[in-house]
């Protein structure tokens, strides 16, 4: 909003003429390129991301940095389609009251944000092991939109730090605080057998406060679910889990769609990833390897070649970070993902998705699917190539790391959509340009 303004604003302080008699369809189309450009430059630099404290010169820095790659960007358009040129002066004094306009807004959404305006107040009932996981991913998001005014329980919350207050029971609550400034209450209890207290609960949700399951919430706040505290019950009765023919359809063909276009475009790099991994070391160029898919099945899965061959000669081992095995040029691939690029044949094989849970090996499948509850699960759709885990959870190499990417996997297997897959391919592109978490 605040871009397609300033080239309005200044459009029309420098041509005299009222912004409701400009050449809307060709300056909308100009403006549409700009816009589109430099907010997908300011997107890769990460100033849509919140969660941490960052400050105004870093932030001052980022924007800097994402406006030269746009305008890069839009100097390439311009020569290949100059029908969407903006007068150079036109643009520079829009460039400039647009990173200023937006710092300013930033400075402001940082004051908000550090005083926690506008946040929901929360009532936590429990305090146990659920209850803290929900209170530490409250308190260590910086773009929170909750704050935690009490807690109800038996014992002292793990991890307190005294700045909550605490109560025995809910009914407590009405006679301490005012109960017009509870937004939400959130019961996290461990074990509610017998514990779940229904009388006050009802009171308040006939009161207009929202009353959410632990589990729930904590999915809605982090974009995972928690897998040692579901039960069966809960994912039966859960929405999601399912797609319906007509989103099968679409997605599998959406899948043969971009991926056909895509091997056409990226055959030059395998081309000469090919050639170098050839030249580099002995050996195939691919790597075939064989991992289980939908339905449980066994299949071989295609990669470039990026360790030294027979690698796994004394048995298959979880990859680890500076790993001997991997040939300079293999790091390399590892790290921009073009290693994974000769998976676009399986996904037109049908034996993968362009996005989906990562497929794991049958030995390491076995074990892990007797320590993991659930674990199973993510066998009921088509593995991806990329996923909610890849781009959410740093690379993991463990049991407990496996375990921390069922959660993400879980969560997208519930809530599994288009615009899930498009934020996916989008996280996707940015983990690539920036060669983050390849091992």
């Amino acid at each position: 909003m605040l871009i397609v303004s300033s080239l309005f604003l200044v459009n029309w302080l420098f041509k005299g003429t009222p912004i409701w008699l400009l050449e809307l369809p060709e300056y909308v189309r100009q403006a549409l390129v700009v816009t589109i450009v430099f907010q997908t430059s300011l997107y890769f630099f990460d100033l849509y991301e919140l969660r941490n404290d960052l400050s105004l010169p870093e932030t001052a820095t980022k924007i800097t940095q994402a406006f030269g790659v746009g305008c890069i960007v839009l100097g390439a358009l311009y020569f290949f389609v100059p029908e969407v040129l903006i007068p150079t002066k036109i643009f520079w004094t829009s460039y400039f009251l647009m990173y200023c306009l937006i710092l300013v807004w930033r400075a402001c959404y940082y004051y908000i944000l550090k005083q926690k305006l506008f946040v929901q107040s929360v009532v936590m009932v429990g305090s146990g092991q659920l209850a803290a996981d929900i209170t530490r991913e409250i308190e260590g998001r910086y773009d929170s939109p909750y704050k935690i005014i009490a807690f109800v329980g038996e014992k002292e919350p793990l991890g307190y730090d005294g700045k909550e207050q605490l109560f025995k029971s809910l009914s407590e609550i009405t006679t301490i605080t005012n109960e017009d400034q509870i937004d939400q209450i959130v019961v996290a209890l461990d074990d509610r057998r017998g514990t779940m207290p229904i009388e006050t609960l009802l009171k308040y949700k006939l009161k207009g406060v929202n009353i959410l399951q632990g589990i729930n919430f904590y999915e809605r706040l982090t974009g995972k679910i928690l897998v040692e505290n579901v039960n069966p019950s809960w994912i039966i009765f859960s929405e999601g889990f399912s797609a319906t023919k007509f989103q099968s359809f679409a997605k599998r063909s959406f899948d043969i769609f971009v991926s056909s276009i895509l091997l056409i475009l990226v055959f030059p790099v395998m081309l000469i990833t090919a050639m170098i991994i050839k030249l580099e070391s002995p050996g195939s160029v691919f790597y075939c390897q064989k991992r289980v898919g939908k339905g449980r099945r066994n299949f071989q899965v295609y990669k470039f070649r990026s360790m030294i061959q027979d690698a796994e000669e004394n048995g298959a081992v979880w990859a680890q970070v500076n790993d001997s095995r991997v040939t300079r040029f293999g790091n390399f691939i590892r790290r921009t993902r073009i290693d994974e690029l000769p998976q676009l044949i399986n996904v037109l094989k049908g034996e993968m998705s362009l996005v989906g849970p990562r497929p794991e090996r049958p030995m390491f499948v076995e074990k892990l699917n007797t320590i993991i509850p659930f674990y199973d699960i993510r066998h009921d759709i088509r593995p991806g190539v990329t996923g909610w885990a890849q781009v959410c959870y740093p690379y993991g190499a463990s049991e407990e790391d496996a375990l921390r990417k069922l959660e993400h996997d879980l969560y997208y297997m519930k809530n599994i959509s288009f615009s899930l897959d498009v934020l996916i391919a989008l996280k996707t592109i940015k983990t690539v340009l920036f060669a983050k978490g390849g091992r």
